[in-house]
C-alpha cells in the first residue's frame, strides 16, 4: 500500500479539538505545550473549552488546528514506532494544513510553525475590513463553469475561484458585492446551491495580497529544512521538496487557488492507494471519496482512530 498523510484547513474546528489525544498520549502533550509555549498564549484552554466565536478567529483556528494535527501525527508515530518517511510517499494540506503537513514532516519546527500561522491568520484577517470581502460555495458546477461564474460576475471588481476542492465544490472569492452576484449567476448555470460561506476574510483571491506580503516577509526569517517526504503544494497540485522552493509557494499560496481535487488526483495517479486524514474532523476524507473513489481512506484525530490506524499498519 502506498499512502500519504493529508490534513485539514480551516473550518474543522470545535471546542474540545485534541482534548482526549492530549489525555490519552504524552507526545501530543507535548505538541500542545510547545504551541501554548511559542505563542505565549494558552490556545489548549480555548481549544478545549472555548467560547467557540473566539477559537473560530482565524489567528486562533489556524495554530488550533495545526497543534491537533501535528499531535496526532507525533502520537501515530510514537505508538506505532515509525517515521513518517516510512509509511508515506507524500503529505498533503488544504490551505493552512499545508503548514501542518511541513511541521509534522519536519520542514519546520512545531514552534516556528505556531507563530507563522497565528501571524497568517492576522494578516489575512488584516488585508481587508470586515464585511469588503466574501466567499462562496458552488455546489454542483465543475471547476471550469465555477470559473465562468466568477469571471462574469467580477465586472471590476476581484471574483475567482478559490479552492477547486472536489467535483461539483467549487468555492470562490473577493469583493462581496462580486461574489454575491456570482451566487445568482451560478444559479442560472446549473449550481445545485450556491451559498455565502461564514467566514471572515476573502482567502486565496487577489485581495490577500498584503497578507502574501507580510508572510513573504516572514517565511524568510524562519529557518526551514526538506520536507521528510515530498509535499503536494496546493498552488501546484505536484509534489516539490526543495525547501526555497516550498517557502515560495508558501507566499503565492495565499491569493492563489487551493488546487486540492487535482492534487489528489496527482497522489492517486502516483501510485497512492490511501489517504489518512489526520487531524480534526473529516472534511478531507469526504472528498477524497468524491475524487477518487479507488483510493482507501482513513481518519486519525482521536485515540480511538489511532488504535484502528495502527492495527491496519
Amino acid at each position: 500500500m502506498t499512502r500519504a498523510f493529508t490534513f485539514p484547513g480551516q473550518g474543522s474546528q470545535a471546542v474540545g479539538m485534541g482534548k482526549e489525544l492530549a489525555e490519552a498520549f504524552a507526545p501530543a502533550r507535548e505538541v500542545f505545550e510547545e504551541v501554548n509555549d511559542a505563542l505565549g498564549q494558552n490556545l489548549t484552554k480555548l481549544m478545549w473549552e472555548g467560547p467557540e466565536d473566539e477559537l473560530t478567529l482565524t489567528e486562533n483556528a489556524q495554530p488550533a488546528l495545526m497543534a491537533v494535527s501535528v499531535a496526532a501525527m507525533k502520537t501515530l508515530e510514537a505508538e506505532g514506532g515509525f517515521a513518517l518517511a516510512d509509511k508515506a510517499s507524500f503529505v498533503a494540506g488544504h490551505s493552512l494544513g499545508e503548514y501542518s503537513a511541513l511541521a509534522a514532516a519536519g520542514a519546520f519546527t512545531i514552534a516556528d510553525t505556531a507563530r507563522l500561522l497565528k501571524l497568517r491568520g492576522q494578516a489575512m484577517q488584516r488585508a481587508v475590513p470586515v464585511g469588503e470581502g466574501a466567499m462562496a460555495a458552488m455546489l454542483g458546477l465543475d471547476f471550469d463553469v465555477a470559473k465562468e461564474v466568477a469571471e462574469e460576475a467580477a465586472q471590476g471588481e476581484v471574483c475567482q475561484a478559490a479552492n477547486d476542492n472536489a467535483p461539483g465544490q467549487v468555492v470562490i472569492s473577493g469583493a462581496k458585492a462580486a461574489v454575491e452576484r456570482a451566487a445568482e449567476i451560478a444559479k442560472t448555470k446549473g449550481a445545485k446551491r450556491a451559498m455565502l460561506l461564514p467566514v471572515s476574510a476573502p482567502f486565496h483571491c487577489a485581495l490577500m495580497q498584503p497578507a502574501a506580503d507580510e508572510m513573504k516577509a516572514a517565511l524568510a526569517e524562519v529557518a526551514m529544512q526538506a520536507p521528510a517526504v515530498p509535499l503536494v503544494a496546493n498552488v501546484t497540485a505536484s509534489r516539490v521538496a526543495d525547501a526555497e522552493t516550498i517557502r515560495n509557494l508558501l507566499v503565492e499560496q495565499v491569493t492563489g487557488m487551493v488546487r486540492w481535487r487535482e492534487s489528489v488526483l496527482y497522489m492517486v495517479e502516483q501510485g497512492v492507494t490511501q489517504l489518512v486524514e489526520v487531524g480534526v474532523g473529516k472534511v478531507l476524507t469526504g472528498m477524497a471519496k468524491r475524487i477518487a473513489k479507488e483510493a482507501e481512506t482513513a481518519a486519525v484525530g482521536t485515540p480511538a482512530d489511532v488504535e484502528t490506524f495502527l492495527k491496519t499498519l
